[in-house]
C-alpha cells in the first residue's frame, strides 16, 4: 500500500479517489475518520486524510490518472459541455453530468 495523496480538506481527497475508482484502481482513505471529526483543523499533516493505492505496482498509473485529472480541471473550468442524455449544460471540468451522472469524459467542450 502506498500513500498518493494528502489534503486537509476531505472533499479533495474523496474528489482524487472517485478518480482512481473509475479507473477501477483499488484505493482506500486513511484518517477519513478523523477528518470527520474536525481534528484536521489542527494543522497537522499526520492527521490529514490521506489517499492510498493497495496495490504498488498501480502507483504510478494512479499519479498520471491524478495529474491528468488536475489538468483537465484546470483548462475545462472555463467551458461548458452538454450533456448528449438529459441536455443539461455542464461546467467543462465535469466528469459527470450534475443531472443524471452520465459520464461527459469524451464530450467535447462547447
Amino acid at each position: 500500500m502506498k500513500e498518493i495523496y494528502r489534503h486537509h480538506e476531505m472533499i479533495n481527497v474523496a474528489n482524487f479517489r472517485d478518480v482512481l475508482l473509475r479507473a477501477e484502481i483499488p484505493c482506500i482513505i486513511r484518517n477519513e475518520t478523523l477528518a470527520m471529526s474536525g481534528i484536521t483543523e489542527i494543522p497537522i499533516p499526520e492527521f490529514f486524510p490521506n489517499l492510498c493505492v493497495l496495490h504498488d505496482e498501480d502507483e504510478e498509473r494512479a499519479l498520471q490518472l491524478l495529474r491528468d485529472h488536475q489538468a483537465r480541471m484546470s483548462a475545462g473550468s472555463d467551458l461548458e459541455r452538454v450533456c448528449p442524455t438529459c441536455k443539461e449544460t455542464n461546467l467543462g471540468n465535469f466528469d459527470l453530468c450534475y443531472a443524471c451522472q452520465t459520464p461527459l469524459t469524451d464530450i467535447l467542450p462547447c
